[in-house]
């Protein structure tokens, strides 16, 4: 049997300046910030516990991934981030769409979503 892979995707760029220019902007201007999927499921002080221990019983392996990495990784892959993926044919099929993911407000508007894909 097959392990289940499902795929989050940040709209926000890897490494450290991506990092402290995503940690800035939350603060200073939390409204325009791009990647909801940050938004709710991270505080400043890293991954929310109720996320964190939601992801812990899934039963999907789990991999997270800054849209620069996606990009580079799925170059023919231009769906609007962020986003939720799983594998067919070894290839990332969106199953929550940005639309969708950006309409969370919630840890557990988002956990919801991740629910329905069983």
């Amino acid at each position: 049997m097959s392990t289940k892979k499902i795929l989050f995707v940040y709209n926000a760029d890897s490494g450290f300046f991506g990092a402290m220019s995503d940690y800035a902007h939350k603060i200073i201007s939390p409204n325009t910030y791009s990647c909801n999927l940050c938004m709710i499921t991270y505080s400043m002080l890293g991954m929310k516990k109720q996320w964190k221990e939601f992801l812990e019983e899934l039963e999907y392996e789990i991999e997270f991934l800054h849209k620069d990495e996606f990009n580079k990784a799925y170059p023919d892959c231009t769906h609007e981030l962020p986003a939720a993926f799983i594998w067919m044919n070894d290839q990332p099929v969106e199953v929550i769409s940005a639309k969708k993911l950006n309409t969370c407000r919630t840890v557990e508007d988002l956990i919801q979503l991740v629910r329905e894909l069983d």
